[in-house]
């Protein structure tokens, strides 16, 4: 029997299927989904176009890459499927009638919805054209980025600082929910390729009640520690040789003699090259420890057994530990973020924090009366026109059943006017001929005169007629 096909471009299911195991370290909750949208496509220009596709790459693999707004499509036409589709989290851009791009983050579907104005930003074409050696486009954005947030909380805030301690702890849980979460215990090294920095900018004074963020995306790359450049160089050859293109990465050894000409180097072909000596700048990256992931044959105690009987050794099963030097290249793109406000609902509802606009405590209990009579009065009228809506469907029910019943009752009452129906015809004739007026001539005024009139006015009439 022929194997079913699977769709793999069209239907995300066949790449992602819900039945699919997690990854190791990764959480069993499901992994939030993103949609990275353009308010107003053809009016946020170019540059916020570029932006918002950047901002893709960085979400991926859980968001929509291949969304394509079009100028009719409203916020409600995103949020009424982000039900079906599984989305959490709306990025929203647009532009404001006086230039300023913004950038909203909502969760789906109740809110709240974070406001920030995009005050500067580079696009990742930007940030590539800076770099003396850019890097990308690899398997980077196969797996989510790893998030880290620096001086989000502020020490010693509370409920009446400028920036409460509440907004923090929102603000941290809602850029926290934006990715799976991962277990650092168990989750494999491999699987983390790409940072996401979220970096607070400290404030000017204490009466500063900003909060601007600074945003940046990074790709990890490691590298073994204490290896000379030359060195470094031959290993990466070597691995050029087991692949398809082996275009460039391969140092020129067609002036030299020996191998060791080019390992030994130095002044005058003495010393042993090292970093420091090959003229190039020192790597000033951080050294980690990295376990070998490899699998071990572990022998039983028969075959050691054996092995010490022969003589032979015993290779170490003990963990095989790695240095490695980590170093991040940017990838782009950079947003300096300024937060201006916080709305309890999905871009709407009540302002739980504004940056310009500060109410008193007398002023907070009065908008709270205000939104909770609101809220009430919207609840009366969703169950006013759900009675509405079930009485109408009653009534439409009844009525098709009562049509129903006068459509049948009709069917037995229509009788075929023809010669053959002659009982119809006898039943007509069987009435009183005084009753039965040929001439349709029934109420008309003529005959309601003529039967009002006595045998005597008759007689005079015919009297007078005859003398004439």
């Amino acid at each position: 029997m022929a194997k079913s096909r699977t769709k793999k471009r069209t239907h995300v299911g066949a790449s992602n299927p819900k039945h699919k195991a997690p990854l190791t370290g990764r959480s069993t909750v499901q992994d939030p989904k993103s949609m990275v949208i353009r308010i107003g496509a053809g009016e946020v220009g170019s540059s916020v176009s570029q932006l918002a596709k950047d901002v893709r790459q960085v979400m991926e693999p859980g968001t929509a890459s291949r969304l394509k707004e079009r100028r009719a499509n409203r916020l409600r036409d995103y949020v009424t499927m982000t039900g079906p589709l599984g989305v959490t989290h709306l990025l929203l851009f647009s532009r404001s009638d006086s230039g300023n791009t913004n950038l909203r983050i909502a969760t789906t579907p109740r809110g709240p919805t974070l406001h920030f104005r995009v005050e500067k930003y580079s696009l990742c074409k930007d940030v590539r054209r800076a770099q003396r050696h850019p890097r990308g486009g690899g398997k980077e954005y196969t797996t989510p980025p790893l998030l880290i947030m620096n001086n989000i909380a502020t020490p010693g805030a509370d409920s009446n600082s400028k920036v409460p301690k509440h907004l923090e702890s929102l603000t941290t849980t809602v850029f926290q929910s934006l990715f799976p979460r991962i277990n650092p215990q168990t989750t494999p090294l491999k699987s983390i390729r790409r940072v996401l920095l979220l970096n607070r900018e400290p404030a000017k004074d204490k009466d500063d009640g900003s909060f601007v963020l600074n945003f940046r995306h990074y790709a990890i790359y490691t590298k073994a520690a204490g290896v000379s450049k030359p060195l470094r160089r031959l290993d990466a050859a070597e691995k050029l040789f087991g692949a398809k293109n082996r275009k460039g990465g391969v140092p020129n050894l067609g002036k030299l003699e020996d191998i060791s000409e080019y390992m030994i180097g130095g002044e005058n072909g003495e010393g042993y090259v090292t970093d420091g000596t090959s003229g190039s700048e020192m790597d000033t990256d951080a050294e980690v420890d990295v376990l070998e992931d490899a699998p071990r044959r572990v022998l039983s105690s028969k075959a050691r057994a054996a092995k010490l009987e022969n003589g032979d050794k015993i290779a170490d099963t003990e963990e095989k530990v790695e240095r490695r030097r980590v170093k991040l290249v940017e990838l782009g793109p950079r947003m300096k973020l300024r937060m201006t406000k916080v709305e309890e609902g999905l871009c709407s509802g009540k302002t739980m924090w504004h940056e310009h606009i500060h109410k008193s405590r007398q002023e907070m209990q009065d908008l709270e009366k205000r939104w909770e009579k609101r809220s009430q009065e919207k609840e009366a009228r969703r169950k006013q026109q759900k009675a509405n809506v079930e009485k109408k469907q009653k009534e439409k029910a009844a009525n098709g059943a009562k049509n129903k019943k006068d459509g049948e009752d009709d069917e037995d009452d229509d009788v075929e006017m023809n010669g053959n129906n002659s009982d119809l015809f006898d039943e007509m004739m069987e009435d009183d001929e005084d009753e039965f007026d040929s001439e349709g001539l029934a109420g008309d005024a003529a005959e309601a005169i003529g039967e009002q009139m006595d045998d005597d006015e008759w007689e005079d009439e015919r009297d007078e007629i005859a003398g004439n």
